[in-house]
């Protein structure tokens, strides 16, 4: 039998979270996620593993039980618990096993939690809806809100909604035992109507107003965050560190983005430091085009920031992780996440390992990194000498898996693509995938791509590469498409492409087709403007025109100007202008509530190719944001490949 991964395989896909080292280093914790067909959601609990040996083991059984951490002195685990069609809470329970407690009740959930030095509090951030939203009044729904007055430029973000009347603001309370009695709330002749039983533990709000908050760090009994309070913060990108007494006052700033550089994520205290992930977005505060991000360090008691790795070379992505007197970081290489440490010197390790690197812990001497390998979506790996594989969540898949063979083309000015292709079993000759990532400052890589898989396990090859604009190639191969985007990056996505047809056996190149999602999406529909080569294409939730998304897109503000230039540049390299040109067959995929690629601009595409004759389909999914190939609802996924493979059945 053939190796293949079917769409219907969704549920064998488990997404492991950042794992929680216990403070001892004898054991982990990680949450691992699945999507459900039976729920239609996204179901998973938390799974224990000694690192001295054992089999994993499932600890909790909640609906979706993730984010687990221990608290410091080791005597809690604390995670994130939601039931069906509910907000996550926040849950602890004693790190040798129990019942756990649910000690939050936000309205809204909770997004992140962090236990202080002293295993006495817990820092947690949560969003705040404003009265009469959000189901804050009884029997008023969405639909019978009142209006809103909307004063500022960003007012809303993809898989978010509207800002302004849902911040995300910082709460701190003191941690209960687990062990204590419940409490009771009374009923019959015990009940009166002004009884006030507290079923959580009530929670300080150290932050208020109009700000965003995001990132924990506990210094003493004070709260370091990320937020944005600068008086021109509307009109930039720009976000500082700030400190938070838990006993209440205004923050403290850390930071000073005025001159460019910005705080970004993950801020991580080791001794009198803060490290951070941060971005330079130049004088305007919104130079983001192509820019690596890169690990900084501030005094805890504020002052001058230190650049710890070189933005020219080194891309950090993800989280850090506190590791003694430094972090852990992932730095992008050539599309895969590698693990470095930092200290107050800069990098002083890196590990390599043959797969993709997405989230890292450290504790006492261990190190333990979820890893992406060419045979499973994620896996845990100890950091030890040798390397050791501690899971195995992809079993069910790895025999099925088509592994990807590395290519190395070269575009005609000389420069160098970088690629893979995933080519199924036979001799073919195969009917050909090209396949152009978001971004477009992202990366395909070597390892698990369900992608690829489903396309690969249905027939078709499949071609993919990091063309410049890519990230993960240096600095200067990112910013390459700044008033550029359709130039280099076509160039070198067309030479990949003729470089595999020409030396990968089995590749039938009168049958092609082109897709793409987000820029991924532009990047197809500007070629099919361009060239008829293509015997079909997708474009999918994709960037079609930049005119149209200033003031309908949650980013349309500045990316548009940010990577394409004034307004006349824009249209100039607009699909949507374009869209005359183009006699290839196309599908078009997009979702009702996509904030950052709106609808009504794929529509128009769709209506455009329908006027001008092309065979042209639109495919709209409700209830679906921006993110549906990744994370949108089970049921939602499976019929967006059921109806990509029909599509390519039909025409390739």
């Amino acid at each position: 039998m053939l190796p293949v991964v079917r769409a219907e395989d969704l549920p064998l896909i488990n997404a492991l979270s950042t794992p929680a080292l216990h403070p001892d280093g004898s054991r982990v914790v990680v949450a691992a996620t699945r999507p459900s067909f039976a729920a239609d959601a996204y179901i998973g609990q938390l799974w224990l593993l000694r690192l001295d040996g054992g089999q994993p083991r499932r600890i909790t059984r909640g609906f979706r039980d993730t984010s687990p951490a221990f608290s410091p002195d080791g005597r809690l685990l604390g995670f994130l618990r939601a039931g069906p069609a509910q907000s996550p809470q926040l849950a602890i329970v004693d790190a040798d096993g129990g019942e756990p407690m649910i000690i939050t009740d936000t309205k809204l959930g909770v997004r992140e939690f962090l236990f202080s030095p002293d295993s006495t509090k817990v820092a947690f951030i949560a969003s705040v809806p404003a009265d009469g939203r959000y189901g804050t009044t009884q029997g008023v729904d969405s639909a019978h809100e009142d209006p809103r007055l909307i004063s500022d430029l960003q007012y809303q973000l993809n898989g978010v909604g509207y800002l302004a009347d849902q911040r995300p603001q910082v709460f701190v309370l003191d941690l209960p035992d687990p062990a204590d009695e419940p409490p009771v709330v009374p009923i019959g002749r015990a009940a009166r109507e002004d009884a006030q039983v507290a079923l959580v533990p009530a929670a300080r709000q150290l932050s208020n107003g109009n700000f965003e908050h995001s990132g924990l760090a506990w210094d003493g009994d004070s709260v370091i965050t990320i937020s944005s309070r600068h008086a021109e913060r509307d009109r930039d990108l720009r976000a500082d560190l700030f400190r938070f007494s838990a006993s209440g006052g205004e923050p403290t700033q850390l930071t000073d983005s005025s001159n460019g550089l910005s705080a970004l994520a993950s801020p991580v205290v080791a001794g009198d430091q803060v490290f951070f992930v941060g971005i330079d977005l130049g004088g305007t505060g919104l130079d983001m085009a192509g820019v690596n991000a890169g690990v900084y360090m501030v005094p805890t008691a504020g002052g001058e920031v230190r650049v710890l790795t070189d933005p020219e070379t080194v891309c950090i992505e993800g989280s850090l992780a506190r590791d003694g007197d430094g972090v852990l970081a992932i730095d992008q290489v050539g599309g895969s996440g590698v693990p470095v440490r930092l200290d107050g010197t800069g990098e002083v390790q890196r590990w390599l390992l043959s797969g993709s690197v997405h989230g890292l812990a450290a504790a006492s001497a261990a190190r333990v990194v979820t890893l992406s390998t060419t045979t499973s979506p994620c896996e845990l790996v100890e950091l030890s000498s040798p390397l050791h594989l501690l899971t195995a969540f992809g079993a069910a898949l790895a025999p099925e898996v088509i592994a990807a063979s590395e290519q190395f083309a070269t575009a005609p000015d000389g420069y160098p693509v970088h690629g893979w292709v995933v080519r199924p079993a036979g001799a073919g000759p195969h009917p050909v995938v090209l396949l152009i990532h978001g971004g477009p400052f992202a990366a395909y890589s070597a390892a698990f791509f369900d992608e690829a898989q489903v396309l690969a396990g249905a027939g078709y090859a499949v071609v993919m590469c990091n063309p410049r604009g890519s990230a993960g190639y240096g600095q200067a191969h990112g910013r390459v498409l700044k008033g550029a985007m359709g130039d280099l990056d076509a160039v070198d996505v067309l030479a990949f492409l003729d470089h595999c047809l020409a030396e990968v056996p089995g590749l039938d190149a009168d049958r092609v087709g082109v897709m793409g999602g987000s820029y991924g999406g532009y990047l197809t529909a500007w070629l099919i403007s361009h060239t008829d080569r293509f015997t079909a294409a997708i474009v999918e939730r994709a960037y079609l025109d930049g005119r149209s998304m200033v003031g309908a897109s949650d980013i349309g503000w500045y990316f548009p100007f940010e990577y394409q230039g004034e307004l006349a540049q824009i249209d100039q390299r607009s699909p949507l202008y374009l869209v005359h040109q183009v006699n290839t067959p196309t599908l078009v995929i997009h979702s009702e509530w996509d904030l950052r690629c709106p609808l009504s601009i794929a529509q128009r595409y769709y209506a455009e190719l329908k006027l001008r004759g092309v065979a042209a389909e639109l495919l709209v999914f409700p209830g679906e944001g921006h993110e549906l190939s990744r994370s949108g609802t089970p049921a939602h996924r499976l019929a967006r490949f059921r109806h990509i493979l029909q599509w390519w059945e039909k025409h390739l």
